[in-house]
């Protein structure tokens, strides 16, 4: 049985029965998004910092985890219904974003770092086990919760970017082979400031341009507008290839509002050191190189997204990689944002996919 790498993974066990974190306080610069009817704002004390996340509902606790460049709210569609059907649903601003805390060093967004964080905020809230559900980077953040701790995270549902374990070469050297004379948008986003220089000069302007891109309805036409957004052109700007024009149908201008506001208060730092892990990550991992997850899972993704065909593999590889599968869906004409874009659809989905369990 492989041993744990050295890192902030808590312990084994089941963590203390603690009361549920305070609400929050009018002590923060801003008010925050306002939650959905029912729905409550706390402040959840784990290991190293807090971790904001916003509560509805009562029963099982089902904890969501959003990717880049998202926040709690990516989760607005979902708290509600989960509640409605009976499971306590708990979506947090991951560490760098939102009300969470922003720790300095690139290496405090390793994702062994975040994996104590989600244990962290299970015990917090008075909990010993959690299902958790990710997107984008927060799938693979839930992937490796449940890798790591299937004591504490006894099923994952992954939504947009399937589960692929740990492989053999450096992430950096295989982003850095990939599009020719073209750059990688992993290898733009990992030298600190460069990125930042970029979206925070127009932080509205930016998201916009990069929801849409990458949208079904909206982002269609991305490659033709003048190459993939997910490469940048030498002394080009990632956003130089985002379709303009309007906004994807799933997002209205007060909820970019939303997400700006966010950004524009937090900076993007936080959000952009996650993927400067990639190399800190793997090495950490190593004890899992091509390790399966166990526990129950679920895979959604959207037909016109990049990340279900460039992985295309991985989910051929899911009978291996995911023994526990019980359902994997790739919603035809859906993109990236895949809960936001088919609320309905996806809550259908991890509805029947919990009621399982």
């Amino acid at each position: 049985m492989p041993q744990p790498p050295s890192g902030p993974i808590p312990a084994p066990g089941p963590g203390p029965r603690s009361a549920r974190p305070e609400p929050l306080s009018g002590a923060l610069s801003a008010s925050p998004p306002a939650a959905p009817p029912g729905g409550l704002h706390r402040l959840a004390e784990v290991p190293g910092g807090r971790i904001h996340l916003v509560e509805q509902g009562t029963g099982p606790l089902v904890l969501l985890v959003h990717g880049f460049p998202e926040g709690w709210y990516s989760w607005r569609h979902q708290l509600p219904a989960l509640a409605a059907v009976g499971y306590r649903a708990v979506a947090v601003d991951v560490r760098g974003y939102g009300r969470s805390s922003k720790p300095g060093a690139v290496s405090d967004y390793r994702m062994l770092a975040h994996v104590a964080d989600n244990v962290g905020v299970v015990h917090a809230l008075g909990e010993r086990t959690a299902t958790v559900v990710g997107h984008d980077w927060g799938a693979t953040i839930a992937a490796n919760s449940a890798l790591l701790r299937p004591d504490v995270f006894t099923a994952v549902g992954l939504l947009g970017v399937p589960y692929a374990p740990r492989g053999g070469i450096r992430p950096t050297e295989a982003f850095a082979a990939l599009g020719g004379t073209e750059e990688f948008y992993v290898s733009y986003f990992q030298q600190p400031g460069r990125a930042e220089a970029e979206i925070e000069a127009d932080v509205r302007g930016w998201l916009a341009g990069f929801y849409a891109s990458l949208s079904a309805d909206t982002g269609a036409g991305a490659e033709a507008y003048g190459g993939s957004p997910y490469f940048v052109p030498e002394g080009a700007r990632m956003a130089g290839r985002f379709v303009g024009g309007r906004l994807p149908g799933w997002l209205s201008e007060a909820e970019l509002d939303v997400y700006a506001g966010e950004f524009e208060r937090t900076g993007l730092t936080g959000a952009l050191n996650r993927y400067r892990n990639v190399d800190r990550d793997w090495a950490d991992l190593a004890a899992w190189d091509g390790a399966p997850i166990g526990v129950p899972s679920l895979f959604v993704g959207g037909e016109l997204d990049s990340s279900t065909t460039w992985l295309a593999p991985a989910i051929e590889a899911f009978p291996r990689t995911l023994p526990g599968l019980r359902g994997s869906h790739l919603l035809p004409g859906c993109g990236h944002w895949v809960q936001q874009e088919r609320p309905e659809e996806v809550n259908g989905l991890l509805v029947g996919w919990l009621e399982q369990l």
